[in-house]
């Protein structure tokens, strides 16, 4: 009998879980830790934060699930890493501390035969001073509580503009230097635009994009060449199209530092020290590595064989230039090249390099967006590994057929526009691959321009929509879930 350890229950550790659980026979143990009492399906969180969507529309609680489907569930947070055991456990563990109910605060250690780290990032806050959700007038997006909170502020807001004269301004973005999720703001500020419209308190609004990117649609992913309306056009070419056709002004190559009330600082890659005022502001914070530690058997540290902030895969780490990068350097199995019973799919891994050009200011700070992590390739990579997993369970030996690397990945990304069945809209963006290939695609920008387009519309919005309740079915495990793709 095997026993798998999920470590997280977002999408990458739920979707590992899941194909774990089918394919697996009962004798095996699937067991998820995880600090959350429910799934949420994160890029319906965008909806939630204009009030189109309730919270509970976009969680369900993870115990009865996992209960039903024969999947060992703790809620709990893990501690550390003991990839070898100790000098008492023969056994490779995690020590884990309940985080709820009777058990709150009480440490335990979960052996394990495969270990999958879904933890994803830690969102950071505090890497940037004063921003703190729902406070300083910032909001933020990321989790569905936080969502909340910016539609209760956003609609007091609009509620203000509709009962006076008053003027106001509006602020989203990254909020800080090196912040990665521009998709997801950028998604938020198109939502937020045509909220106010709806409303009819949209002149009453000056709205501003602020991002780290040095052009726009960037991305995290050194913008794309695409295919759009028969003709090629870069992204940032369609962006700035769709900012203008809103009336949405932007500052770009802007390191924010320091949110105050109503007031953000920033630094720009002139090296000058700018400020920005604003009545309502979601900034996407910086995303961070949990600083897990890791110990051998004699209890010596050996977090450095686990993590360079996230975890070590099988990627090319070595320090080079920018111009030496290749898609050969991202990893394809997301197993830890020091203990191989160890992957990390999804948001867990350590990249290599960012894919945005790295970028200083003139002070010498960087300025520019890390990789960005969507749900497409967690998904994907959390079904390959687990699908690696099953078949090494069943061989008694290691096998690692499945592969999949962000250099030869596709993902599709339709960020809404505005919300309803005949009045939504969407601007729908397919890359392939993620990580640009300038040697196979020499002469479209890294990426293949038939896999690569662009569009905008109506119908954008009912795929975003029946993706939404597509990807809550499959995560329910509904009848014949698995047929749904990740």
């Amino acid at each position: 009998m095997s026993k798998i350890v999920i470590l997280g229950a977002g999408i990458a550790g739920h979707t590992a879980a899941a194909h774990l659980r089918r394919k697996l026979g009962k004798e095996h143990e699937v067991l998820v830790v995880s600090p959350n009492r429910n799934y949420q399906w994160v890029p319906s969180n965008i909806w939630v934060g204009i009030g189109r969507m309730k919270p509970k529309d976009v969680i369900f609680p993870l115990e009865p699930l996992y209960k039903r489907k024969g999947i060992g569930y703790k809620q709990a947070k893990v501690i550390s890493f003991h990839p070898e055991g100790n000098i008492t456990q023969e056994k490779p563990f995690v020590t884990v501390e309940y985080v709820f109910g009777e058990t709150k605060g009480t440490q335990e250690n979960i052996t394990y035969d495969y270990l999958i780290n879904a933890t994803g990032p830690k969102l950071a806050f505090d890497l940037t001073e004063g921003l703190l959700p729902a406070t300083n007038k910032v909001y933020s997006v990321c989790t569905y509580d936080h969502a909340e909170h910016a539609s209760e502020a956003l609609h007091n807001l609009i509620g203000q503009l509709k009962n006076s004269d008053k003027k106001v301004k509006i602020l989203i973005g990254t909020g800080h230097p090196k912040a990665t999720c521009q998709g997801a703001a950028f998604e938020y500020i198109l939502n937020v635009e045509k909220e106010l419209q709806k409303f009819g308190v949209r002149d009453n609004a000056e709205i501003t994009w602020i991002s780290n990117e040095y052009e726009l649609g960037d991305f995290g992913m050194d913008g794309m060449l695409m295919e759009y309306n028969g003709f090629n056009m870069k992204s940032k070419d369609m962006i700035e199209m769709i900012f203008e056709d809103r009336g949405i002004k932007w500052i770009l190559g802007a390191g924010v530092n320091k949110v105050e009330d109503g007031l953000v600082h920033y630094e720009n890659l002139e090296g000058e020290y700018k400020t920005e005022t604003f009545d309502f502001a979601m900034l996407i914070p910086a995303f961070s590595g949990h600083g897990f530690k890791a110990y051998n058997k004699n209890e010596e540290e050996v977090t450095d064989k686990l993590f360079k902030g996230f975890m070590i895969v099988d990627a090319d780490y070595t320090t080079k230039p920018y111009e030496e990068w290749t898609v050969q350097d991202w990893p394809e199995t997301y197993q830890n090249p020091t203990y191989k019973n160890i992957f990390a799919p999804g948001i867990a891994f350590a990249p290599p390099h960012s894919i945005s050009k790295p970028r200083k200011s003139k002070n010498g700070t960087e300025i520019f967006p890390s990789p960005p992590r969507t749900g497409m390739p967690s998904g994907i990579t959390a079904k390959l590994v687990a699908d690696n997993i099953i078949d090494s369970v069943k061989a008694g030996k290691e096998s690692l057929h499945h592969k999949g690397s962000l250099g030869n990945m596709g993902a599709a990304c339709i960020a809404s526009a505005g919300y309803g069945m005949t009045q939504g809209s969407g601007v729908s963006i397919t890359t392939f691959p993620i990580v640009p290939d300038y040697v196979k695609y020499a002469k479209t920008g890294g990426r293949d321009i038939n896999k690569t387009f662009g569009d905008i519309g109506l119908a954008g919005h009912w795929v975003k929509l029946a993706l939404h309740y597509a990807f809550i079915y499959k995560a329910k495990m509904r009848p014949f879930w698995w047929l749904i793709p990740e």
